[in-house]
């Protein structure tokens, strides 16, 4: 234990001598917080729609104030021919059109079924789903309305559906997204910079001296993760702070919890850096290969950015693979739905099992030979 603390204050002298370092380790996820706290984002507000209107009635009128008075909707521009709204779309003055016929205001007066035309820009398709998807339900209340005004007893009968919204009422999406940043921003930060611990050594030259030393395997690994296991926890403490005061993220579930369950991922993502420091020469070279080879797939095949249930069936096993996918649903889980080992503890087993296997891959390939 004296060999292995006396690695560990020798980190963190280096730490402190490079000054550089410190701001990246300790600001930069905060930064990277606030700007994917607000930045990512699957909510779809403020679609600007151009309406076409050649009717010019009351009715008209009372469908285009429908879409004015919507959150989810802002006219940019009214014309009076479809021809009219296709320099709009082209040039992404608006992302959707609404058409409605000369007829429409006789059509509603008389009692008679009314089409309007939405044009929408399939270019983003996910955000035009989910605008699709807010125009038809804004339609379809609209003529609700309108059956109601006329026949009284219309508002007697029929279903009446009564929604409730568990964990998330609001239906906000950094609810769901902050959480994943968190653990985002921490196999970021430590996979990165434990993969250049090794690697530091073999640059400076110290390296060898290290090899001749009594230090045990163990210690040498030990001494070199416990102080990113460190800056990882004060990460994470920073991170937690400021998605609980700042973005209003509620924290329903134990704090403990969800620091200990941390702890064990960070044990993961050490390991995986520390892996990629014994295949590398260089810092530059561990940087790339963490990066490129095992971060970026991660973040794809973890459910972070792409739902696993519509990935391809031959990539969902693959899936399993990652520490990442585990721990999203555990801090989701601890956070929105207050839940506690008890119910994600498979995942959580899975952790631990992806820690052991590739802590055991590094230790084969840090070939340390002991006196």
């Amino acid at each position: 234990m004296h060999r292995t603390l006396i690695l560990i204050w020798k980190e963190f002298i280096e730490f402190r001598q490079n000054v550089r370092l410190l701001p990246i380790i300790f600001v930069a996820p905060i930064i990277q917080l606030f700007f994917l706290g607000y930045a990512a984002t699957t909510d779809v507000k403020n679609v600007p729609v151009v309406v076409a209107d050649p009717d010019r009635s009351p009715a008209s009128r009372e469908l285009i104030s429908r879409f004015e008075g919507s959150p989810y909707f802002t006219v940019v521009g009214a014309v009076t021919t479809v021809g009219e709204v296709e320099p709009f779309l082209e040039r992404g003055v608006a992302s959707m059109a609404l058409v409605i016929p000369p007829d429409y205001g006789t059509s509603i007066g008389a009692g008679t079924p009314a089409t309007v035309q939405v044009i929408a820009d399939g270019s983003d398709a996910n955000s035009t789903t989910v605008a699709l998807g807010y125009t038809a339900n804004l339609v379809a209340g609209y003529a609700q309305d309108l059956v109601t005004a006329r026949s009284p007893i219309a508002r007697a009968g029929g279903i009446e559906p009564r929604l409730r919204v568990w964990f998330n009422p609001q239906l906000e999406s950094k609810q769901f997204m902050i959480p994943g940043v968190l653990a985002l921003l921490l196999m970021l930060v430590t996979a990165i910079l434990s993969s250049m611990a090794i690697v530091r050594e073999k640059e400076v030259g110290t390296l060898e001296q290290l090899n001749v030393t009594p230090i045990r395997r163990w210690e040498l690994i030990a001494g070199k993760l416990l102080p990113y296991a460190v800056v990882g926890l004060v990460d994470a403490l920073f991170v937690i702070a400021v998605a609980i005061l700042w973005f209003q993220i509620p924290l329903r579930g134990s704090f403990l919890l969800l620091l200990g369950v941390t702890l064990v991922y960070l044990v993961g993502t050490l390991g995986l850096g520390l892996f990629v420091s014994t295949i590398s020469a260089t810092q530059q070279q561990a940087m790339m290969t963490a990066t490129f080879f095992f971060l970026v797939p991660m973040v794809y095949l973890s459910g972070f950015v792409f739902p696993i249930e519509n990935m391809p069936a031959v990539i969902q096993p693959v899936t399993y693979l990652i520490p990442l996918r585990y721990y999203l649903v555990i801090v989701r889980g601890i956070f929105l739905k207050g839940v506690g080992l008890e119910t994600f503890w498979q995942d959580a087993v899975a952790l631990v099992i992806w820690d052991a296997a590739v802590l055991l891959l590094a230790i084969a390939r840090l070939r340390k030979t002991t006196s």
